[in-house]
């Protein structure tokens, strides 16, 4: 099975770090983002990507052309740049990865529609570019496969940003810091598809995923959702950042699944 990953938005909340690189090159642990999303899906055995690519896409193909060389020790001749022995031992040397330019103002529904030539199957997984959970990708599957329906949506519940007061007049009656038990669901990507899913969409660079498409597909009932009660994180502002950063130095990093 095949993941699409869109990685084409220009991140502007982030611009300390987005000036200079794509959003999902920020770091966590000294690994892009990008990775740490890979990793997730790749502890469920789908190694199989498709990258779209937008605002500062070259870094993402530079960093993945040189990827061998960068993650691994390497011998080289010098005077013969063919002759490089690798010494590898990252645990990545099985992952496929297309690489697609979808361009630098489209939207996420055309950056979709633009990679279907890629696409294989009937069915595949799709998510954004800067979003973490420690979802379980089998389970997820399971689910999409008996519900039947054209489209699966993962939905979370994230903690709050904020301390949770409860009150009575002026008194507070219970007080919970950061509480992720609600019963309020939101939109944690973590996708999957049927192709149908393409008739809904246009290479025209307007052509949203959540504006139009998924509304009118929720509307015609073929939109199901899987509700994960975990862990899950996005990299949105340098506070997103330092926080995921202090959590992986801590070892306390959820959506770490992998070994």
């Amino acid at each position: 099975m095949q993941t699409i990953i869109l990685c084409g938005g220009l991140g502007t909340r982030l611009r300390e770090e987005t000036e200079f690189r794509p959003k999902p090159m920020v770091e966590i642990g000294g690994k892009p983002i990008l990775w740490h999303i890979m990793k997730i899906y790749s502890h469920y055995g789908i190694k199989d990507f498709v990258l779209s690519l937008g605002y500062k896409g070259e870094m993402i193909k530079e960093y993945f052309y040189n990827y061998e060389i960068l993650s691994n020790d390497f011998t080289i001749e010098l005077g013969n740049k063919k002759n490089i022995e690798i010494h590898s031992n990252n645990a990545e040397k099985d992952w496929r990865i297309t690489l697609a330019d979808t361009g630098d103002k489209a939207l996420k529904g055309a950056r979709l529609k633009r990679v279907q030539q890629y696409i294989d199957d009937d069915t595949f997984m799709l998510t954004y570019g800067d979003g973490f959970a420690d979802v379980d990708i089998n389970a997820l599957l399971a689910f999409h496969n008996k519900h039947g329906k054209l489209a699966t949506v993962t939905g979370i519940n994230p903690a709050s940003r904020f301390g949770e007061l409860k009150i009575k007049g002026n008194q507070v009656e219970s007080f919970s810091e950061k509480p992720r038990d609600g019963d309020g669901l939101i939109n944690g990507g973590f996708f999957i598809f049927n192709k149908g899913i393409f008739d809904y969409l246009s290479i025209d660079e307007n052509c949203d995923l959540e504006i139009g498409p998924l509304e009118k597909i929720a509307g015609e009932g073929q939109l199901m959702v899987y509700k994960h009660r975990g862990f899950w994180a996005c990299m949105d502002t340098i506070r997103d950042m330092e926080y995921l950063n202090k959590l992986w130095v801590e070892g306390k990093a959820e959506w770490k699944v992998w070994e």
